[in-house]
This record gives structure tokens, sequence and C-alpha cells, in this order.
């Protein structure tokens, strides 16, 4: 009996909070489900096509150009330069060996916290081969989950950029982030949403990554992706250093209405993220959807009232920033909380980032360029530790689903022991990134470099780096 309690609060300690490894992969001894292509639905496999193309969006145009209006103009090309070849650069890692550190089955000790190489170079992977959603006896074709964990792999280094812009060289960057993706990325990606399937759970009820297995719930990416790239963010302005000039000259952004644009396209994107994490197009995609927009949409209105109360003139950088620190909040809780606590989320989340980014950083004086530290990675922990209360099914929440037995049936709540596990899954994606981002940046800084000189970097990266100018007028 208490063998398997401790499953039901371990291995399956979830309702859609993580997005899953392949039935096929996994290791049970006796398989109760053949996948074939009657478990497909049409619907599902639209909807995380549209949902990969909107992430995709995310990244190019939308971070891009929320980043790239947000520098000085000489260095706006440069911005939009390393967004762009982040994501072309991450998408090839992730279809040569990203897929399969991820989303295989891992081997001996190491099977909990990194996958195996089975997958490399998409072996074995064809237009026959099936992915395990959230439910038995549903599935999608393995290519479209490749594709669409493909998107989450390319926006997360791109975020990480924004924290020491316009005061680093692009091909240490690069090499920076084909580094962190293979040690830092992939791994928690696995310890966070790697399991066997709802269908081959039962028989392996151990096949699943190390945070999956401790029941932490993450619907779309709040530890994954946010805070892995905003704990690397700050390591990396701190060990690059602050840029020339910070604090004694001007460093307004120079395009607030790319800022604009480039935000409302990330909202805009932020469906398919989050909404399609869900991996199938039913009521809890709804929620997901719901809870996106209204918790975002409180997060603006916050970040503007605290304006107006402080400053007296609520700032359209401000209304811009609470709707990106709202979106962050809500990621890892999506599907899992209703619209009204999804609105408090949204509105807590806002004012905590807002004072890191406007005290915290000014007492600390470190240069986080567009604030990555203070929006993701803060963002990111407020709403991973929120999700344990939002999820609670007496704040009408989910709850969670016992997939180690089939048909998957729902578990008693414990809100405490999750909030236990919400803070092991923050810390140990902290502890990893953060070290592993450290000797990364330092490896460099101390071999090929990684800022440029004094003069390029007054005259700007743009014309030094890339040979062009964002305008030429």
């Amino acid at each position: 009996m208490k063998l398997a309690t401790k499953l039901a609060a371990g291995a399956g300690l979830a309702l859609f909070a993580a997005l899953p490894a392949w039935a096929q992969d996994a290791a049970a001894p006796a398989a109760t489900v053949t996948p074939d292509a009657s478990m497909v639905n049409k619907g599902d496999v639209a909807w995380m096509l549209v949902s990969s193309a909107l992430v995709l969006m995310m990244s190019v145009p939308g971070l891009a150009l929320f980043y790239g209006g947000l520098v000085r103009t000489k260095n706006m090309l440069s911005v939009l330069m390393q967004v762009l070849t982040i994501v072309c650069v991450a998408s090839l890692v992730w279809v040569c060996w990203g897929y399969s550190m991820a989303f295989t089955a891992g081997s001996g000790a190491t099977a909990p916290f990194v996958g195996g190489f089975s997958k490399v170079l998409l072996s074995g992977v064809n237009v026959s081969t099936f992915a395990a959603t959230f439910s038995n006896g549903v599935y999608l074709p393995e290519l479209v989950f490749v594709v669409f964990q493909l998107t989450f792999a390319a926006i997360t280094p791109a975020l990480i950029v924004g924290a020491f812009a316009e005061r680093v060289k692009f091909t240490p960057l690069i090499l920076f982030v084909v580094a962190w993706l293979t040690i830092v990325y992939f791994p928690i990606a696995h310890m966070v949403w790697y399991w066997a399937g709802p269908d081959f759970l039962p028989a392996n009820p151990t096949d699943a990554g190390y945070l999956w297995g401790k029941g932490a719930l993450d619907f779309a990416g709040g530890t994954v992706v946010h805070i892995n790239a905003g704990i690397a963010g700050l390591v990396g302005c701190l060990v690059i250093g602050k840029r020339i000039g910070y604090k004694s000259e001007p460093m307004a952004p120079h395009s607030l209405v790319m800022t604009m644009i480039g935000a409302s396209l990330l909202w805009v994107g932020w469906f398919g993220f989050n909404a399609g994490s869900n991996l199938e197009a039913n009521g809890l995609a709804g929620l997901a959807f719901i809870n996106t927009l209204v918790a975002t949409a409180a997060a603006g209105a916050a970040w503007a009232l605290i304006e107006q109360i402080i400053h007296k003139k609520p700032s359209l950088l401000g209304a811009a920033s609470g709707v990106v620190a709202g979106l962050v909040a809500i990621t890892p809780a999506a599907g899992f909380a209703h619209p009204m606590t999804s609105i408090v989320l949204g509105a807590v989340a806002s004012g905590v980032c807002f004072f890191f980014v406007t005290t915290v950083k000014n007492k600390l004086k470190y240069d986080d360029s567009l604030d990555v530290f203070g929006v993701h990675c803060i963002g990111g922990i407020v709403g991973a530790i929120g999700t344990a209360i939002v999820a609670d099914p007496a704040l009408g929440g989910q709850g969670w689903i016992n997939y180690t037995v089939m048909p998957a049936v729902a578990g008693a709540y414990d809100l405490g022991a999750q909030l236990v596990t919400q803070i092991i899954a923050v810390a140990v994606t902290l502890f990893w990134s953060g070290l592993v981002s450290a000797a990364l940046f330092l490896a460099l800084k101390y071999t090929i470099g990684l800022r440029p000189s004094a003069e390029v970097e007054v005259e700007g990266l743009d014309i030094n780096e890339h040979g062009e100018r964002a305008y030429n007028y």
C-alpha cells in the first residue's frame, strides 16, 4: 500500500503537467497497447501543427522585435541576428541529438537525468511512429511532437541573450548556445517532461525523468524554459560585466513601437506555447488558452497600476514588461488553474517582477540589459511555486492524475507536499543551469573571449560584428 501511494504521488503526480515520452520507447515488459493510426485524431494533429507555428512566431519575429526595440540603434541588427541564428542552430541541434537526449529512456544511474541516443539524427522516427498524449489510447504522429518541442528548444536559449545584449561577440555566443542546450536544456527537459506515457507507465512506473517522478508540475515550461534561461542570463551578465557607460550614459530603448509589436506577437504566440502543451484539442486546451489570456491581462494592468501609483505615469515599456511577466508566470500553471486564480497569479507575479526589475537590480548593481532574470527567472519562480496553489481542486484547480494505473484516475491533492515538490524543481533548475552556465561562460571568456573591444562596443555591434546597420539614413 505504501509503495502504491508513493508511486501515485511520485511518478504520477501530475495532470497534464508535462509532455510525454514516446510510448514506443517505454521499457514496459508487456505493452497493453499498440499505437496505430486509428488512435490519432486529425483535430489534435492540426492544433499541434498550428501551435508549433505559433511558438516559432514567438522567437522570430516576436522575441527578436521585442529585444531589438529595447536596445540602442547601433545594436538593433545584432540582436535580430543573434535571435535568428540561435533559432536556426537550436533547430538543427534538436533534430540531430537534442530530441533523443530529452525524450528517450536513459540507461543506468543517469536515466532519470538525461535520455539516451537511440534517436540521434531522428533514427527510427517516421510518419508511422507515434507519441503519447495525456489520454489513454490517444496518440500524435511522432514527427508532430518532435517539431512542437523543437520550437521550445529554439526560443529558450534565445531568451538568454537579452541579459547581456549590446556587449557579447557573436561566435562565442553561438558556441555557448550549442553547449548549453546539450548540457543544460536537454537534461532539464528530460527531468521535467519525460515519462513513458499513460498506456505504458503502469507496467513500468519508474520510467520517468527525475522531477517528473518527484511529481513536479510544469505544464509548459516554467522551469524548463524560463527559470532555466533566466538564471543563465544572470550568470552571463555577471561574467561578461556591465555595458560601457552603464548608469552614466542614456541607454533608452530606441523603438518602443517595435517592442510593443514584439510583445504582442509573443502574447499571441504564447497560446500555442501553453494551450498546445496539452497535446490535444479539448477542454483542457481551452482552459490553458483562457488562463494565458486573463493572467497576462492582469499582469499588464497590474504593472501599469503600480507605475501609476509610484511614478504617476504608467509607461508602455512597463505594461509590455508586465504582459511578459504574466505570460511567464502562467506558463507552468496554464492547464491547472481556474481562470480566477490565474488572474491572481498574474497580478502577483507582475508585482514581484516589478520589484526585482526596479529595486533589486539597482541595489545589487548588475547590468541585466533587458531584464531576463527579473522577468523570466523571477516570474518563472513565482509561477512554478504558485502552480502548487492554483492547481488545488479546493481553489478550482485541476489537481493531478495517477498515471500508474490504467485507465488513469484522479488522485488526492496534498497542497503542502506539492509546494515542497515545486520548490525542489525550482532549486534543481537554478543549481544545474546556474552552475553549468557559469562554467561555460568562464571557459569562453578565458579562451576565445566573450566581449568585444571597448572601441567596438562604443561604435556598436551592428557594423563591427555583421558589417551592416539596422538603419541606413
